[in-house]
Order: structure tokens, then sequence, then C-alpha cells
């Protein structure tokens, strides 16, 4: 079979080549294809915008290297990246990618994987969680301003919208809570030993695990009041274990910097459960803390663990930008930060917004017009009139119609794209 070689041949290569040998799959077959079905046409676009942006190798290789790993085995930097997109892409789980990149023919062209290597479901959910969220957005922002340069999108209108979306957490017990808590802990903790043999540590995650099905299968506040006391002392003896291993760790950075973060959120699950289950107190949504390993996540409505997004989309449906928002914030403290974003990201601000009346105040719609805004169009005028918000009710009518589309936006994004879950 003939093969070509990707080959650099400038001695100092770009920040975009820099290394590029290890990093891009070393053979790509000439006889790569791609099926003519509509999905095939569509990872073949991808695969070849990806050929034109290789810098983005170099943003995943950092984000690998961050984590200490030199060598990926077989796998190219390349492979990781592509073997992602194609996952978020399809929608697939990990077994499901494993199966698909042995099984087909379009999959195996587009993740360029070495010949003959066929990764596990668990080999590749290790290496595609390396890479980081800001990584990509960074890639994001550049297909982006990829697609305003050739015009397939365009910055002259943009609406503004925000949604929820649910968090991977299990349901937010405080005797789960702290028994999570145990298990970071116990985790730093035995991290911690290995570098240190010196060190003793006495693991307490069977008694835990005990006091958590005692608290699960007891009947009576008084009894559930005991257990839930018993837990906290474990997990209390635990976190002082930690906090005293802090002195010795000082040169480890990154083992106390996880430390550090979740000895505070395990003191703040104690505090929170010695409030609600032993004082009897109503502790408020804010003050809570529901999932040690996602605590960006926020009880927005009753009964709904979740996160909150505000979103922004282009004249023709793409999508500019996203911001996963910390707690919940007010919608009309947002809609200026969201069209700086968009001039910080593009160099350039729309010409035209539209955005949901939760966004509306007579301030927002000022400070947009002396930012540069052409027309604000937002269904609550705030004691202004139409002309000073668009200059025409012609234009203010076509604001709000524009204003609905992004709504079709973001269910097609919930059903299709996984933005039903905050990964």
């Amino acid at each position: 079979m003939i093969e070509v070689k990707l080959l650099i041949a400038n001695k100092h290569p770009t920040i975009g080549e820099s290394k590029m040998r290890a990093k891009r799959t070393h053979q790509i077959s000439i006889y790569e294809t791609f099926a003519e079905h509509e999905i095939g046409q569509e990872l073949k676009a991808i695969s070849e915008w990806l050929d034109r942006h290789v810098e983005a190798l170099d943003w995943v290789e950092k984000d690998i290297q961050r984590k200490g790993i030199k060598d990926t085995g077989r796998m190219s930097i390349e492979a990781i990246l592509r073997c992602g997109l194609l996952q978020q892409h399809r929608q697939w789980t990990y077994e499901e990618l494993a199966f698909h990149l042995t099984d087909s023919a379009t999959a195996d062209a587009f993740a360029r994987l070495p010949r003959g290597l066929c990764p596990t479901d668990s080999a590749l959910q290790s290496v595609i969680a390396l890479i980081r969220g800001e990584t990509w957005e960074c890639i994001s922002q550049a297909l982006v301003k990829d697609a305003l340069a050739s015009r397939i999108e365009t910055l002259k209108q943009a609406r503004i919208d925000s949604t929820i979306t649910e968090t991977l957490i299990h349901k937010p017990w405080d005797s789960s809570l702290l028994g999570d808590a145990e298990q970071i802990l116990e985790r730093l903790m035995i991290e911690a030993c290995e570098h240190g043999p010196q060190l003793r540590y006495t693991c307490h995650r069977r008694v835990v695990k005990k006091q958590i099905m005692a608290i699960c299968n007891c009947k009576g506040e008084e009894k559930r009041r005991e257990h839930y006391l018993k837990l906290i002392s474990n997990v209390r003896h635990t976190l002082r274990a930690v906090n005293s291993v802090m002195v010795t760790q000082q040169q480890n950075t990154d083992w106390m910097k996880r430390a550090e973060h979740y000895a505070e959120l395990t003191l703040r699950i104690i505090d929170q459960t010695l409030r609600c289950v032993i004082k009897g107190e109503r502790v408020p949504a804010a003050d809570k803390v529901v999932s040690v390993f996602e605590p960006h996540t926020n009880i927005i409505v009753k009964d709904r663990r979740a996160t909150k997004l505000n979103l922004t989309t282009g004249k023709h449906g793409m999508v500019l930008d996203v911001v996963i928002e910390e707690g919940n914030p007010a919608a009309s403290s947002r809609l200026l930060p969201m069209i700086k974003r968009i001039q910080a990201c593009f160099g350039k601000l729309p010409r035209q917004v539209a955005a949901d009346a939760g966004y509306a105040s007579k301030e927002n719609i000022s400070e947009a017009k002396t930012l540069g805004i052409k027309a604000v169009g937002l269904p609550k005028k705030r004691g202004m009139n139409v002309e000073e918000m668009t200059d025409s009710e012609w234009i203010y009518k076509k604001l709000k119609r524009f204003r609905v589309g992004i709504e079709g936006n973001t269910s097609m994004l919930k059903r299709v794209f996984g933005l039903n879950r905050c990964t």
C-alpha cells in the first residue's frame, strides 16, 4: 500500500508545527476514505479543518504534559484530539467509541490511529479526559474565527439567552457527601504516603461505609444523629491527617493545591451537616455544597441540581460563545459581559443584539449603545422608547423575531450535542 509520510522539512518549526512528528500520526494512508453519507462528509470536513489548524495539537500537548505524562503510548496527540471530537460529535460513550473505531472505516479514517491499534474504552477515557475545558474553548473560538473570515457566519446580529443544564452527580445526601469527602482525603493520604514512606496513616474507609449504611437503614432521628456524629468524627480524623501532612508537602504544589481545595470543601460539608442534621437548621441553597466532584453545581430549581449557562449565537445560528456561570446570577447582570466577550474573542462587536426580557434594564441598553451597538432588541423597554433602542419600530420587531431562534439552537444543543448534561 502506498502511504504518504508527514514530514517537516523546516529545522526551526513554527508554534503550530513544533514537534510535529511526535504529535501527529506518523503515517496517513492515501486510501483514507470517508463514507458518502452526510455524517461521513461532515467528519471529512472536520478532518480537513483540523489539518489546517495544527496549532490545536500544541494546546492538547500542553494539557497532557501538565499531568506529567511524557508518553501516551502508540496514540499520537492528533489521535487523542480526533477521538475526543468524534466521541462528542456522535455522542457516543467510551465503550461505543472503542467499538466504532474498530468496526467503522469512516471512524478509523477520522481518528487516524496507528494501524492495528484498537484502544479500550478505559484507555480512551484516560487520555481524552486530559484535555481541559479551556482547550476545547480555544478550538471552538478558532472554528468561529474561521467561519467569520469565510463569511459562513457574521457578527451583524447576535442573540443572547440563558439556560440550565444538569450536572453528573448523585443525590446530595449529607451522608453520601461525607463519604465522598472521606474517599478523596484518603486518596490524598495514600499519595502522600507513597512520596513519604515514613508517614503513618490509619484508613477509616470501612468504618465510614458502615456508618453510611447504618444511616440509610436505621429508623428514628435520634439513632440517625448518633451515626452522623460518628461519621463526622471519622471524616474529621482523616481531615486532621491531611492538614498535618501539608507541612511536609510544601514542595509538592499539585498535591497542596488539591489538598487545600478538598479540605475546604470537607469543612463546609461538615458544617452544613451539623447545622442541618444535628441542629435542625435550614441551610440556604447558596451556602450548600451538593457535590465534592462537581462543586460548581447549584440548586437552581427545586429538586434539580444544575449549572447555569449563557449562550450567544450569530445570525446564521452558529454558537459564538458559551459561558458556564458560577452560581445563579441574574440575567440582567450578564448582558454586557457577554457582549464584551464577543469583542475580546473576535475583535469586533455585533451591530445588533437581541436578548430575553430577563436581560432588560435601562442601564444595559444605555451602556450597550455606548459600546457601539447600533440596535438593542429587548422585549421589556424599561422606560426607554423603541427609537432609543433600535432607531425604528421595524428593526425592533425584526430583532424580537430573530431572538426566538436561539430557543431552537438551545434545544438542538441539548438533544443532539449533549448540552443536557454538563460534563
